[in-house]
C-alpha cells in the first residue's frame, strides 16, 4: 500500500466515524491502517479510542501506549492511554494527565479539539467512569 492511499484510507475511516458510524464498524479499517503503517501515531491513537469504545482496555492499552510511545506530545494519545490505564487499573495514570494539562498550558488551542473528542466519547458511551475521571482532572 502507497503512503497516498494508506492517508486515503485514514481519511475514509476517520470521516465515517465523523458522520456517526459506530466504532465497531470502524475499528477493522483501523486495525488494517495500524498494520499497513505501524509508524503512524494517529493511526494508533485512532486505533485505542475505538478499542476503548468497543470494550477492548486491554487491546486499547496497548494501542495507546505505542500511539504515545511514536509521539509523545500528542495530547489525545496520553488521554487515551490514561484512560486505558484507569480501565485495567494500571499504575502511572497522572503522569500522562499531568503531560497533558502541560500541553494544554503552552497550547490552549487543542482544548477545543479535546472537548470534543470527550465530548464525543461520552455520547458514544454515556456515564463512561473512566473518560469522565480523566474530564475531571483535566477540567476540560
Amino acid at each position: 500500500m502507497t503512503e497516498s492511499q494508506e492517508e486515503s484510507l485514514f481519511e475514509q475511516a476517520m470521516a465515517r466515524y465523523q458522520d456517526g458510524a459506530a466504532a465497531s464498524d470502524v475499528l477493522d479499517d483501523f486495525i488494517a491502517i495500524t498494520n499497513a503503517a505501524p509508524r503512524q501515531s494517529a493511526g494508533w491513537t485512532c486505533l485505542a479510542w475505538l478499542q476503548l469504545l468497543c470494550d477492548q482496555p486491554e487491546e486499547a492499552l496497548r494501542s495507546a501506549r505505542f500511539a504515545v510511545k511514536l509521539n509523545g506530545q500528542d495530547p489525545q494519545a496520553r488521554i487515551n492511554l490514561s484512560v486505558a490505564m484507569l480501565e485495567t487499573q494500571a499504575k502511572g495514570v497522572r503522569d500522562h494527565v499531568q503531560v497533558v494539562q502541560q500541553i494544554l498550558a503552552v497550547a490552549p488551542e487543542v482544548t477545543q479539539e479535546l472537548q470534543a473528542s470527550i465530548a464525543d466519547g461520552l455520547a458514544r458511551k454515556p456515564g463512561w467512569p473512566a473518560l469522565t475521571k480523566v474530564k475531571s482532572w483535566l477540567e476540560i
